[in-house]
């Protein structure tokens, strides 16, 4: 009986997967990110923090936030940008047991919707959508692929939410026996 409820789990996450996926171009996605930094919270786009983290450039607001939180952007960029490897299909088996809700509730503690509600739900959908194009994902991916409009991410915990995913690949490639790496 348990054999039977965990394949159709894991049957329904993969129609939820497709159906996201066909849908994905109507769907919600991150437009604003509001920067936590202690009381300090500017609200900045997401093609802002794209292109930190693609390009290394900081835009003029970018830079004065920044600097008023005393952070170093070249920094934020290559923890924006770090990958981890990642199947979507395993990731999402993953992601709906208790380690990996367990995770998502880390993550969330850095990365949440502005009413703080539905968050396991909108990170699993990000991870998993970031992880569909390449098999990888960056912290930059999932802001990009929020499924809401503004998105809160504590800057002072970015560092620590890297951890977090980088331990969730390591789960990952313990159930498919493959070395970890990043890029």
């Amino acid at each position: 009986m348990k054999s039977l409820i965990f394949q159709l789990q894991g049957t329904f996450s993969i129609i939820a997967i497709i159906a996201i996926l066909l849908y994905s171009n109507s769907a919600i996605a991150a437009e604003k990110v509001v920067l936590k930094y202690n009381i300090f919270r500017p609200s900045v786009s997401v093609n802002e923090l794209a292109k930190l983290a693609e390009t290394g450039e900081v835009s003029s607001s970018l830079n004065f936030y920044f600097n008023q939180a005393r952070q170093d952007p070249q920094k934020v960029r290559r923890i924006l940008a770090q990958e981890v490897n990642a199947n979507p299909v395993i990731l999402d088996r993953l992601l709906n047991n208790r380690i990996g809700e367990f995770l998502l509730d880390r993550i969330g503690q850095s990365i949440s919707t502005p009413s703080g509600q539905a968050n396991r739900q909108a990170l699993r959908s990000a991870i998993v959508l970031s992880a569909n194009k390449d098999h990888k994902i960056s912290l930059i991916e999932i802001i990009q692929n929020y499924p809401a409009t503004e998105v809160i991410v504590e800057g002072d915990r970015l560092a620590q939410t890297y951890n977090q995913l980088y331990i969730l690949a390591e789960k990952l490639q313990t159930v498919l026996h493959i070395p970890t790496s990043l890029n």
